[in-house]
């Protein structure tokens, strides 16, 4: 996630899906969307990069085993300035933390909410450049 056009606090900055068939799901979207695809190691776990032309634009992974049970699902991250400042307000807006901060070495720290209707949205802070 290199394009820093996409580190805008408040703007849509990746989408990730995560499933239970990584190797479908590459041929799936590959041959419909034109989708490059490059398979990296985050830290120890298998990912798959998304790429339209040279741009990194998603990810594929498997469903981690503490979701273990959920359908397969995409994902939206949301760029904010301080994940760990956030949460409070989410909260406070009748919102719910699921899954609480965490760092992605090289990329940032992210966590993932739900707002009051129940939809899911991860948020995630980069760092920010020396």
């Amino acid at each position: 996630m290199s394009d820093t056009a996409m580190k805008q606090a408040g703007e849509f900055c990746w989408n990730e899906l995560m499933t239970t068939d990584v190797q479908g799901a590459k041929a799936f979207y590959g041959a419909l969307l034109g989708w490059g695809m490059q398979d990296v190691n985050l830290t120890g776990m298998d990912y798959t990069l998304l790429k339209l032309g040279d741009k990194e634009i998603g990810g594929i992974m498997v469903i981690p085993g503490q979701a273990a049970g959920m359908p397969p699902t995409w994902g939206a991250y949301v760029t904010v300035n301080n994940v760990d400042a956030l949460l409070g307000r989410v909260e406070k807006l009748g919102g719910k933390v699921c899954l609480p901060p965490q760092d992605i070495p090289d990329v940032g720290r992210f966590a993932v909410i739900q707002d009051p209707q129940g939809a899911m949205l991860s948020l995630i802070s980069h760092p920010q450049p020396v």
